[in-house]
């Protein structure tokens, strides 16, 4: 008969690297009155990161051009957030993307946002930064790759669609790179 250890750690509860992370302060415009980041702001730190990370990349962000002078960009086709626990003013906290599926047509990121609660084995080790943080809120963010149909002609029609496009390539091979070294560490 096989038992198994109370201590086991599920594989949720498994401490991983993030692809990318980053720290963030909290400033007044970020909360209401009693100084609790709003609920939409989270947003804004998921997004500010995924900024971030296309910037540490090399990518120009969400605007690329195509070589006939096209520009496709990114939209957020879905958000899927859960809040833990309450983000407050003056904290600095640390936006994460632990994880990035690549779809054609789209970008999947897992996201997470922490607050690092350090006790004094860790100060006086440094050993794992990520080791002793609490989650405050965690999201699943497709962005969806499009490309604008305005033309002169058509820029006073507010109607003027979008059309969903592949991933440039440029960007698929940079990520697709960063995922490989990320595994590779």
């Amino acid at each position: 008969m096989t038992t198994m250890n109370k201590n086991t750690a599920a594989p949720s509860m498994h401490i991983t690297t993030p692809l990318f992370a980053t720290d963030y302060n909290v400033y007044i415009n970020h909360t209401d009155a009693g100084g609790i980041v709003y609920h939409a702001n989270h947003l804004v730190f998921f997004e500010n990161c995924r900024r971030d990370w296309f910037t540490k990349l090399g990518l120009n962000g969400y605007f690329l051009q195509t070589d006939d002078g096209e520009i496709q960009h990114f939209v957020v086709s879905q958000a899927d957030l859960q809040y833990k626990k309450a983000i407050l003013l003056d904290e600095v906290i640390n936006v994460r993307i632990d994880k990035v599926e690549l779809k054609p047509a789209s970008i999947v990121f897992y996201q997470s946002i922490h607050r690092s609660a350090p006790n004094e084995e860790d100060i006086a080790q440094k050993s794992n930064p990520l080791a002793n943080t609490t989650l405050l809120s965690r999201a699943k963010i497709v962005i969806a790759c499009v490309q604008n149909q305005i033309t002169p002609d058509s820029a006073s029609n507010h109607s003027a669609p979008m059309r969903p496009i592949r991933v440039p390539q440029k960007l698929r091979e940079s990520i697709e790179q960063a995922l490989t070294q990320h595994a590779n560490n």
